[in-house]
């Protein structure tokens, strides 16, 4: 396991969504850990390692807002992308006036985060990888704001900026407010269960504005 890094994020909206929300969203309070997690992807990813989040704190005040998005409700769905190619003459395309749908949400607006976190080594790594060598190209990507993919907070339409976090001190938006219970949250998906991911929640208690991810109980 590697020694952690803190990353600052922020952005002008978010939307974590709810799984119990199924048509018009409605986010989590704060970023999840698969969210962060994910994020920390987009920056440097490798098959090598995992990344690991430890503490989520929340630098600003939680806001909501509510917007009205137009969503496609259909999809494209791959078999008839394999019927297409095989030459089939269904039509191949969505139609915006029976698909396209507006709908109500429910999201985070003015956030920014620093999240700590570290990586594991995975059996995937080679013979040349090391923990060193890894910290190292993480630690060069962050400070030259490279990414795989532009990094967003659960929707692709609400980016997310970064940079490496190098304070020691890390003063949060609720170093006044001792606890403050956020109900369940979705902790991350569970890919080990078979073909369909299984998702896992934990209880999230802020403390002084900060979610403490060690030794929490995931419940799946």
């Amino acid at each position: 396991m590697s020694k952690g890094i803190k990353i600052r994020l922020w952005g002008d909206y978010a939307l974590f969504s709810r799984p119990e929300a199924k048509v018009e969203r409605y986010t989590y309070d704060v970023i999840t850990p698969s969210a962060a997690r994910g994020i920390m992807d987009s920056i440097f990813w490798h098959p090598g390692l995992r990344w690991e989040v430890t503490k989520i704190h929340v630098m600003k005040p939680i806001k909501f807002t509510s917007v009205r998005r137009n969503e496609v409700k259909s999809k494209i769905l791959a078999g008839n992308v394999l019927q297409e190619y095989n030459g089939s003459n269904k039509d191949f395309y969505i139609s915006t006036k029976a698909d396209i749908v507006q709908r109500a949400s429910v999201i985070l607006c003015d956030v920014e985060y620093v999240i700590e976190l570290h990586f594991s080594m995975t059996d995937k790594a080679n013979s040349t990888d090391n923990p060193a060598k890894f910290k190292d190209m993480a630690l060069r990507r962050l400070k030259n704001g490279a990414c795989f993919s532009t990094p967003y907070f659960g929707c692709r339409e609400f980016p997310a900026n970064f940079e490496l976090y190098e304070k020691d001190e890390i003063k949060t938006a609720y170093e006044d407010v001792p606890e403050k219970d956020l109900g369940f949250m979705l902790y991350d998906m569970d890919y080990t269960t078979g073909s369909t991911p299984q998702p896992m929640f934990f209880r999230a208690i802020m403390k002084r504005g900060t979610l403490d991810l060690r030794n929490c109980e995931v419940i799946r």
